[in-house]
């Protein structure tokens, strides 16, 4: 009787494994090779995380589509300054990626300041008072701000309407994050084209603050043709 009680015990728990859903994120522990390498089905868009996940899917079903992913969904029902900060999120989550394939060769020796050629030299805005950082901590301290700034529930209280009041925040982060490409680009070019033929980020991220106008093309120092290198696959 107890084998057979352990044994049916063991069968329920089987079927409520096989009922649990895979979370549609990246959990704790997740290698580089699987983010985001979730499927999502069709009434996954009516949930209040729908505009993320729409994103999400999109790259997992074809990475190099950039107009795709930057396209408007009709048939969510979000408002347009949702799908800009989803995808100022998603930027900020790959970005991540690029850290660690720069790390071993971006410090304070190699580069001791956050520039973009010797033209540009930017100062680290999430100290009391913008100071001067070496590189990788200027874009460690980026992300890591992006990323508490995005997630403030006193700015960012809902997933699916975002106030035009906060998206004033919009053009700030983008300006940041778009310096992480620039420095890359110009100092570190090899990691640069091998990150941008895995995830084609720069090129998505150069079309996304051209669409919505939230980077002076004065700033936008990458040259446009870099997507006719030939270090790009």
């Amino acid at each position: 009787h107890t084998q057979n009680k352990n044994m049916e015990e063991e069968n329920i728990q089987n079927e409520k494994n096989i009922n649990v859903k895979r979370p549609k994120r990246n959990i704790p522990g997740t290698k580089n090779e699987d983010m985001f390498s979730f499927s999502l089905e069709d009434n996954d868009y009516l949930s209040p995380l729908a505009a993320q996940e729409y994103i999400q899917s999109s790259i997992i079903n074809d990475i190099s589509n950039i107009n795709n992913i930057l396209t408007f969904p009709k048939e969510l029902d979000i408002d347009v300054n949702v799908w800009k900060y989803e995808h100022l999120r998603q930027f900020t989550m790959e970005l991540s990626l690029l850290v660690v394939k720069l790390h071993p060769v971006c410090n304070s020796e190699t580069c001791p300041q956050m520039k973009a050629t010797d033209d540009w030299m930017y100062l680290c805005a999430p100290h009391p008072k913008p100071q001067e950082c070496c590189a990788i901590d200027y874009i460690i301290h980026t992300i890591d701000s992006t990323t508490k700034l995005l997630n403030n529930p006193k700015l960012f209280h809902s997933r699916m309407s975002i106030p035009k009041s906060e998206t004033k925040h919009f053009q700030s982060i983008a300006r940041r994050l778009y310096r992480i490409f620039a420095h890359t680009y110009f100092h570190h070019e090899e990691i640069f084209y091998e990150f941008e033929n895995e995830r084609h980020l720069c090129e998505r991220f150069t079309k996304f603050i051209s669409v919505f106008k939230l980077v002076n093309r004065k700033l936008q120092i990458i040259p446009k043709d870099f997507l006719n290198s030939e270090l790009l696959l």
